[in-house]
């Protein structure tokens, strides 16, 4: 097949790219920034997020080539940061529409990255899994999860109204190789160890969140599959949880690390974070049945893999041993009332 990937210099989008060519299809990915790790597969330089006008051979009167399908990853994924500059999300809510577009003229199926945030908070005190029918979008934590539920609103309209076959997967927290870029985008693991690294305090947000924690190449394998089975018609138009299907607390993430780095973790517990999700495990049912989904690597060996990434890279990229980006501290802002979420407690 040949697949058009956007948002393909990001993590997902860097190794579905590379699992899609092993596996014998041509990848073209669009990204407005440079993918700085591979050059593997052709790549357009493009912000998706602008109001182009509709045309036939591409996005904003840049022509593609022909394409079977496309992966839409393109997103602002950083939830703190859509809590506090808001127009991002409407920015990811005009990426897709933009993409459903170019889909819709072309008539291409389509992968929908979606998010674990859709579900919000409304498991806080559940037992249960939260299956994909379990949604309830009353309880959008934060701008970020708005974004991907519009996504989704977007999705199943072109559905109906138009044809478009997809399928909708929903990620949760997914870490290990291409996630240390902290300049750009701070995921908390490699956060974690970045800062243990250094023999510094990190701070857990949340001393009880519990998340289900998903290593990469789980992740992909999901994707793939899915890329197949719409490809081939064999699952359409459905909306899939990828992820571990095991809860793990951040604190236990981080004596993890700890343990790897061989160092005494300096863990400062602080309450939840405003627009975050406190409790997610995901229900797995429908990915395996649908695509005989089966994840392999459980947190106790992700983070090992995922150390080991980091250490390699940073031995080739000694100059990433810095301080951190102001917003991987989370300040508070009074301006715009940003500040730690007190009258939620952390499940």
């Amino acid at each position: 097949m040949r697949v058009l990937v956007t948002g393909s210099s990001g993590q997902i989008g860097t190794n579905l790219g590379l699992r899609l060519q092993r596996d014998g299809h041509d990848v073209f990915g669009v990204d407005k920034r440079l993918n700085t790790w591979t050059d593997e597969f052709r790549y357009l330089l493009q912000d998706l997020s602008g109001n182009y006008p509709s045309f036939p051979g591409g996005i904003g009167g840049v022509e593609y080539p022909e394409v079977d399908l496309v992966v839409h990853l393109a997103a602002h994924a950083k939830v703190h940061q859509l809590v506090r500059q808001p127009h991002r999300a409407l920015e990811n809510a005009v990426m897709t529409f933009n993409v459903l577009e170019h889909c819709r003229q072309q008539k291409l199926p389509i992968v929908f990255s979606s998010s674990r945030e859709v579900y919000g908070d409304v498991h806080r005190f559940a037992e249960e899994e939260a299956s994909e029918a379990s949604a309830d979008f009353a309880y959008t934590e934060s701008t970020y999860s708005a974004s991907k539920i519009a996504g989704e609103a977007l999705i199943y309209s072109y559905a109906r109204c138009y044809g478009l076959r997809y399928l909708v997967f929903r990620f949760s927290n997914v870490y290990g190789r291409f996630d240390n870029d902290l300049a750009r985008m701070v995921r908390v693991l490699p956060l974690f160890i970045h800062t243990m690294l250094r023999d510094e305090p990190v701070t857990v947000f949340g001393p009880e969140k519990t998340l289900d924690f998903t290593y990469v190449d789980d992740c992909i394998a999901g994707i793939a599959s899915g890329v197949e089975a719409l490809a081939e018609g064999r699952v359409v138009n459905e909306t899939i949880n990828l992820a571990y299907g095991e809860g793990n607390t951040l604190t236990h993430a981080a004596e993890l690390i700890a343990a790897e780095l061989g160092v005494e973790p300096k863990i400062t517990l602080a309450p939840s974070l405003l627009g975050e999700v406190t409790h997610y495990v995901a229900d797995l049912s429908k990915a395996r049945q649908l695509l005989d989904y089966e994840p392999r690597v459980p947190l106790e060996e992700g983070i090992p893999r995922a150390v080991a990434w980091f250490k390699e890279h940073r031995s080739v990229h000694p100059e990433e041993d810095g301080p951190l980006p102001a917003d991987a501290l989370f300040p508070q802002d009074a301006e715009i009332g940003w500040k730690p979420s007190s009258s939620i407690p952390a499940s």
